[in-house]
C-alpha cells in the first residue's frame, strides 16, 4: 500500500473556557499571532487553531511548513502525529509515524539510560526483541559510556538530550514528523546527528517539517505551504536552483 496523508477541509478548535473580561481580553490580544476567534451554540469562546486544511502528501513528498508563531505549523504537526484530533473535516494517514517534535518525551528520570531505551522503544510501538537489537547501536551513538547505567536524574540536559535523541532517530518509518531542524550537543556530536537526521530522512517516504528557516526548506524540501492564522494561504512545490 502507497504511504500517503490526505486531509479534507481539517479543521481544530481549543475551547476558552475562562469566561473573565481579562482573560477573553488576553485572547483577543494574541489573535494577531494566533488563530481566529469564535463562539460555539454553548456561547464559550473558541480559538480556531486551523480552519479547513486541504492536501494531499503522497510518497516521495518532502514538505516544508512556513509560518509566524502561532500560524498553525505546531498543531499541525501534532495533528499529523495523532496527537490533537480534529473537530471537522477528515485526516487520513497510511505509514508508520516517527515524530522528533519533542524528543524528550516519555523519558523517566528515574531510570537508567538503558531502561530508558526499552520504554521509549515500546512506547514507540516497538517489540521487544527489536530494541534488543538496537540497544548497542544506540548506546555507541550517545557516546555516554557508563552513564547509561545511571538515572537520567543525574544527567546534564545535553546528555539527556543525546539519549532522546539516538532513541528517536533510530524507529523505521515511513512518515517523519519534525518540528525544526534539531540540533544536539556540542559541534562534533551535533555534526553526527546531522548526518543520522539526513540518513533518517532519506529512508522515509514522506517528510514534513515545520520551520522558520527559508534556506533549510528550500534545501532539503520539494513543496512548501505557507500558514498565516491557522489557514494554508500559499501551496508550492520549490524551485532548487541550478549550480554550474
Amino acid at each position: 500500500m502507497k504511504k500517503l496523508i490526505s486531509a479534507h477541509n481539517v479543521t481544530v478548535e481549543f475551547p476558552v473556557f475562562e469566561n473573565s473580561h481579562r482573560s477573553l481580553k488576553k485572547v483577543v490580544l494574541n489573535v494577531s499571532t494566533g488563530g481566529r476567534i469564535g463562539q460555539s451554540v454553548g456561547h464559550h469562546p473558541y480559538v480556531a487553531a486551523l480552519e479547513d486544511i486541504n492536501f494531499i502528501f503522497e510518497e516521495g513528498s518532502r514538505i516544508g511548513l512556513l509560518g509566524h508563531n502561532g500560524s498553525g505549523k505546531t498543531t499541525l504537526l501534532r495533528v499529523l502525529s495523532g496527537i490533537y484530533a480534529p473537530v471537522k473535516g477528515d485526516l487520513v494517514v497510511r505509514g508508520r509515524i516517527a515524530s522528533l517534535l519533542d524528543v524528550s518525551m516519555g523519558l523517566d528520570p528515574d531510570a537508567t539510560g538503558f531502561e530508558n531505551i526499552y520504554l521509549r522503544g515500546i512506547l514507540d510501538g516497538m517489540k521487544p526483541a527489536r530494541i534488543r537489537s538496537k540497544i548497542e547501536e544506540i548506546a555507541d551513538f550517545t557516546e555516554l559510556g557508563e552513564y547509561l547505567n545511571l538515572p537520567v536524574r543525574t544527567y546534564s540536559s545535553g546528555m539527556m538530550l543525546r539519549l532522546a535523541f539516538a532513541i528517536s532517530t533510530s524507529v523505521e518509518a515511513d512518515i517523519l514528523i519534525m518540528d525544526e531542524w534539531l540540533s544536539v550537543g556540542d559541534e562534533s556530536f551535533s555534526v553526527k546527528a546531522s548526518q543520522r537526521l539526513g540518513e533518517l530522512i532519506g529512508k522515509t517516504s514522506i517528510l514534513v517539517v515545520a520551520s522558520h528557516d527559508q534556506k533549510l526548506i528550500n534545501r532539503i524540501c520539494n513543496r512548501k505551504i505557507q500558514l498565516e492564522h491557522g489557514r494554508i494561504i500559499s501551496d508550492e512545490a520549490v524551485i532548487k536552483e541550478l549550480v554550474n
